[in-house]
């Protein structure tokens, strides 16, 4: 039988067997992504959505495996159909709320606002959709120890993921003092080895790719191809949260631009599929301290921009040479999408803005949010249209960013006050209020 999966190189175009150990193209170095048969299933778009329908409309119990209550199982087939049930680790991930932003959008003038708040995944980040595929299919690939270089949050998951399966190590590569205490926390408490290095994201993603390539250790970074099949859920997911409306936008935080890169793969599966009936557009929004690939779209892709990124509060997107670029070029350009860019005062403001509408989202989320309204007041967006922001992470994982923030003079700063412990204290705060 013709297998279902399979890896095809963006670069040269060879393909290689979905059973090995890959991370990149091993005849030219290139990118690998990752290709299924899903035509081979006979399904038309409708009975996919029916078949989808029923498994969100399910309401399983306690004693229900935890894949079957994931919102990026749900769409199995699609994700990664090599792999067997019994060897997925699922927290369960997904199934994240789809805010609609009334308030929030009047602010910005966009009448039809929406917040996939992917902070609400088990470790508080995007990153546990495309770890739970990563993970089981280390496990099923025989690896004992996952390695990845990470802004923060890639740890978290890749260490709280490992952490289900025995014998499994975590091994992380962090730029040591440019990550926020609570994500360090976080591969520490499951137990991951924690290397600090005197470098930036970009410095130790060469170190750990350097090492995937010496020692058998299973890279999980997006640059390998598998991690991106749980991560184009996210759109996916949007659509169904929306009742398989499709939005007119996504916009999208870009750091290691594997978001941009998954989100439009699965819109285009979907497309090819008949599930959906139009091609959303995609915006990518960069900080300016960390802007490559704005500098390169702002050359329509001519030159492929690297830099050292600089200091920003957007610090999970701080990173000056995007693995992904080819990946999310493509699909910024098959979109007919865009790529914006936002000042450290505009993406702190977004933050406090939605915070202040009750979103938790966090600095790097924040950079998409102020793009859609710059993107909005330039007239790029329309008022009426549909747009979903994604939000990448929990405002708690950056609680440095907010508490300096509410200490500054900004227009929604919010700082505490400090009073005598008295009733009249008290009330005369009330009254000032």
């Amino acid at each position: 039988m013709t297998p279902l999966s399979r890896f095809s190189c963006l670069s040269c175009g060879a393909s290689h067997g979905i059973e090995a150990a890959l991370t990149e193209c091993p005849a030219c170095g290139g990118l690998l992504e990752v290709l299924h048969d899903l035509a081979s299933f006979g399904l038309s778009g409708r009975q996919w959505r029916d078949l989808f329908d029923r498994r969100r409309s399910a309401l399983p119990n306690g004693e229900t495996p935890a894949f079957e209550r994931s919102g990026v199982w749900r769409y199995r087939e699609h994700v990664f159909p090599a792999l067997a049930p019994a060897e997925i680790v699922s927290k369960p991930e997904g199934s994240t709320n789809l805010y609609r932003c009334r308030e929030l959008g009047k602010e910005l003038d966009l009448s039809r606002l929406f917040v996939k708040h992917e902070g609400e995944n088990p470790t508080l980040s995007f990153k546990d959709r495309g770890m739970t595929v990563g993970v089981s299919w280390a496990r099923h690939l025989g690896r004992t120890d996952v390695v990845c270089a990470s802004t923060g949050d890639t740890s978290a998951a890749l260490a709280s993921y490992a952490a289900e399966v025995p014998g499994m190590r975590a091994v992380v590569l962090l730029p040591e003092a440019k990550i926020t205490g609570e994500q360090l926390s976080q591969a520490l408490h499951h137990g991951a080895l924690t290397l600090g290095l005197a470098t930036d994201f970009d410095g130790c993603m060469r170190i750990v790719a350097d090492l995937a390539r010496t020692r058998p250790v299973y890279l999980l970074n997006s640059k390998n191809p598998v991690r991106i099949e749980g991560q184009k859920t996210i759109g996916q997911e949007a659509i169904h949260d929306l009742g398989w409306e499709v939005p007119d936008w996504f916009v999208v935080p870009v750091g290691n631009a594997g978001n941009v890169s998954a989100i439009g793969k699965g819109l285009r599966e979907w497309l090819d599929l008949g599930v959906i009936g139009k091609r959303p557009r995609i915006a990518g929004a960069q900080a300016e301290a960390a802007d490559p690939f704005y500098r390169s779209w702002l050359t329509g892709f001519s030159e492929r921009v690297t830099l050292t990124a600089g200091e920003t509060d957007a610090s999970a997107i701080r990173i000056g040479a995007p693995v992904s670029h080819p990946k999310a070029q493509r699909e910024i350009e098959l979109s007919d999408g865009l790529v914006a860019r936002v000042s450290e005062p505009e993406l702190l403001e977004a933050a406090a803005l939605a915070n202040r509408h009750g979103l938790a989202i966090c600095p790097n989320s924040a950079v998409a949010l102020a793009a859609a309204g710059k993107l909005r007041r330039e007239g790029a967006i329309g008022r009426d249209d549909t747009v979903v922001v994604v939000a990448t992470a929990h405002a708690i994982k950056f609680s440095g960013s907010a508490v300096r923030y509410h200490g500054s003079e900004a227009r929604l700063s919010n700082p505490p006050r400090s009073l005598p412990a008295t009733l009249e204290a008290v009330t005369g705060a009330l009254g000032e209020a």
